[in-house]
């Protein structure tokens, strides 16, 4: 592409570096790179800057606020929200462009399949395939929801399919994979509080051992060898935290601690 796209792509950040490059790279077609970071202590920050990219440091609000902040930055008509560990390919780039310069603009927003790998192979069960995400769409036809976790697009208008895919490099550090799982369970822990739900650790570990059992044999991990195995007792893992952390709230809130 000699020329750049109508096109913003929004990313936010805490600690990227290995990742952020890559995905810059793979979106270099566009006329703005908006990247949110949120407190990074490694050269994050630097590198977005070396690309160009419009760079805010912006406090932690949640995922679903910190996106939405990234995308009232962007200034152009088309948009595109990326993850730091994702990577748009050239077939995919394609097709962007010719969304943004050459269809008209019936369609308000675009899913893309992603294709997500795990310790180097690609992951076709699980769930893990198609695993189609809202990523590309109008400045004013989107917006994100709320939601503190699994956040996601909400667009006004209709949304269209399309047969290219997002590549997601998924973190393959078991010690990052369970920091991970401290903070995304919290956060599920957090927003079933807010909603009224309840739990023990009797029930958090049973929805945990069901988890289990539905992704590896129902889902299909076992056909993916030891990724499977791994990803199966992975999220059996975040299921018990989530529900036990909320065990915690609910007597939290039963039996405050005492002022001083």
């Amino acid at each position: 592409m000699n020329q750049k796209l109508p096109l913003s792509v929004a990313i936010i950040t805490k600690n990227e570096s290995k990742n952020l490059s890559d995905c810059l790279a793979s979106v270099n077609f566009a006329d703005q790179i908006v990247v949110v970071d949120s407190g990074s202590t490694d050269n994050t920050v630097d590198i977005a800057t070396s690309f160009g990219c419009v760079v805010f440091i912006e406090p932690w609000h949640g995922f679903g606020l910190q996106k939405q902040f990234a995308l009232d930055k962007c200034i152009n008509p088309w948009i595109l929200l990326l993850d730091a560990d994702e990577r748009i390919p050239g077939e995919t780039a394609a097709v962007i462009e010719q969304i943004v310069t050459e269809e008209p603009a019936i369609i308000k927003g675009y899913r893309f399949p992603r294709r997500n790998y795990f310790k180097g192979r690609w992951i076709r069960h699980l769930g893990w395939w198609p695993d189609p995400v809202t990523r590309l769409f109008q400045k004013d036809c989107g917006r994100m929801s709320k939601a503190l976790v699994h956040e996601s697009v909400e667009i006004s208008g209709s949304v269209k399919m399309l047969d290219v895919p997002i590549y997601h490099y998924t973190e393959n550090s078991l010690s990052q994979i369970l920091l991970k799982i401290d903070h995304y369970s919290t956060l599920g822990a957090e927003e079933a509080h807010q909603s009224g739900k309840r739990s023990s650790v009797y029930s958090a570990s049973f929805r945990a051992f069901l988890v289990f059992l539905h992704n590896y044999l129902l889902k299909g991990g076992f056909l993916e060898g030891k990724q499977g195995l791994t990803l199966s007792i992975t999220d059996s893992v975040n299921k018990f935290f989530k529900y036990a952390k909320l065990e915690e709230l609910n007597n939290a809130s039963k039996n405050p601690a005492p002022q001083p």
